[in-house]
C-alpha cells in the first residue's frame, strides 16, 4: 500500500513536470511575443451607452445645421449683406426701423428719395461734432421741450443752399429775408434797440407799437416817417409826448386839425359877464408852452397872465 502510494506521487510530480516542460516549449515557440495578447473589446452596458452618446451626437449636429439654415433663411444673408443691412460700395443700406445701443459714428446718413430720415428717441437726440484733438466743437440737441445748438455760428439758408436767409453768432443775429413776419397774437418784445428800414403790419390788421414801462423812441439820421394809408394814426402817452425837431420844423399839413381836450379861458371883464354860449375860441399859447381855448373877440383874447398859464 505504501508503496503504490509513493508511486502515484511520483507519476503526479512526473506528470506536472511534463505539463510545465510543454507549456514552456509552446512558449519558446514564439519568439516575437514579449508578453500575453489579450483581447479588449466593449459589451454590455457600455456598448450600449456609447451607442446612445454616438447617436445623441449626430441628432445635435443635425438640429444645428438646420437651425444655422434656418436662421441664414430668415435673416436673408447673402454676399451683399444680412437682411435689411446691405453693404455696398458706397456705404451701408439699412432698410426699416433700427435701433442702436451705443454710439454710432458716421460721415453721413441719408435717407431714401422717396421718404424721410427719421431720428426716434426716447429722451433726446443729440448730434455732437469734434475736432481733431476731440473736443466739442457742436452740439445740436433735440428734446422733449426745446431745440438746443451750441456751435461758434449757426447759418440757416434757402433749400439750394446758396442764399442765407439767417445768421446767430455770440454778438449779433442777422436776418436776411426780404420780409419777416410775427403772427404772434401778443406781437415781439425786444430788450433792446431795433434797427429796420421798415415795420409793416398786415393789410387788415393794425400796427401798434408801445412800451408799456418806459418811452418809445424812434431815431433815423434822414427822418422818420410814420403813414397809415388807409386808416388813422394815433399817438398816446401816458405823461408827456415829445416833437423835436433839431434842424428842421414840424409840419402838419391837413385840410382838419383838431386839439381835443384843451382847457377853455374866460375873457371878460368880469366872471359873471361872461357869456355860455361862445362858439368861437382862438388857440393861445402860454410862456411855458401849454395851449388853451380863449373865446373869440373883434381882437385877440390870449393874456399871458392868464389864471391857465400861470397854473400850467
Amino acid at each position: 500500500m505504501e508503496q503504490s502510494a509513493t508511486l502515484d506521487i511520483e507519476t503526479l510530480k512526473i506528470t506536472q513536470e511534463q505539463f510545465i516542460l510543454a507549456s514552456q516549449s509552446l512558449h519558446l515557440q514564439r519568439p516575437g511575443c514579449d508578453a500575453g495578447v489579450y483581447p479588449v473589446g466593449l459589451y454590455g452596458w457600455r456598448k450600449r451607452c456609447i451607442y446612445f452618446f454616438l447617436l445623441l451626437l449626430l441628432v445635435t449636429m443635425i438640429v444645428n445645421l438646420a437651425l444655422t439654415v434656418w436662421i441664414i433663411k430668415v435673416m436673408n444673408f447673402s454676399l451683399d449683406g444680412m437682411g435689411n443691412l446691405q453693404l455696398n460700395q458706397d456705404g451701408i443700406r439699412l432698410e426699416g426701423i433700427s435701433e442702436f445701443l451705443l454710439p454710432l459714428y458716421v460721415n453721413e446718413i441719408q435717407s431714401r428719395r422717396d421718404s424721410l430720415l427719421v431720428l426716434r428717441s426716447e429722451k433726446n437726440v443729440t448730434l455732437n461734432v469734434r475736432n481733431d484733438q476731440g473736443q466739442l466743437t457742436g452740439q445740436l440737441t433735440v428734446g422733449p421741450e426745446a431745440v438746443e445748438a451750441q456751435c461758434q455760428r449757426l447759418e440757416v439758408r434757402s433749400k439750394d443752399g446758396g442764399k442765407l436767409l439767417f445768421t446767430a453768432t455770440e454778438e449779433e443775429v442777422i436776418m436776411t429775408t426780404e420780409k419777416f413776419t410775427i403772427t404772434g397774437s401778443e406781437g415781439a418784445v425786444f430788450g433792446h434797440s431795433v434797427e429796420t428800414p421798415l415795420i409793416q403790419s398786415r393789410a387788415s390788421e393794425d400796427l401798434k407799437l408801445e412800451s408799456p414801462t418806459r418811452t418809445l423812441t424812434m431815431e433815423a439820421p434822414r427822418g422818420v416817417e410814420v403813414s397809415a394809408a388807409k386808416g388813422p394814426l394815433k399817438v398816446s402817452g401816458r405823461k408827456d409826448l415829445q416833437l423835436e425837431s433839431t434842424e428842421g420844423e414840424i409840419l402838419l399839413d391837413a385840410n382838419t386839425i383838431q386839439l381835443g381836450s384843451l382847457p377853455d379861458g374866460v375873457y371878460a371883464a368880469s366872471p359873471t359877464q361872461a357869456s355860455h354860449e361862445q362858439a368861437v375860441y382862438e388857440v393861445c399859447v402860454c410862456p411855458s408852452g401849454k395851449i388853451y381855448l380863449s373865446p373869440a373877440e373883434s381882437t385877440s383874447t390870449c393874456q399871458a397872465m392868464s389864471n391857465i398859464c400861470l397854473w400850467s
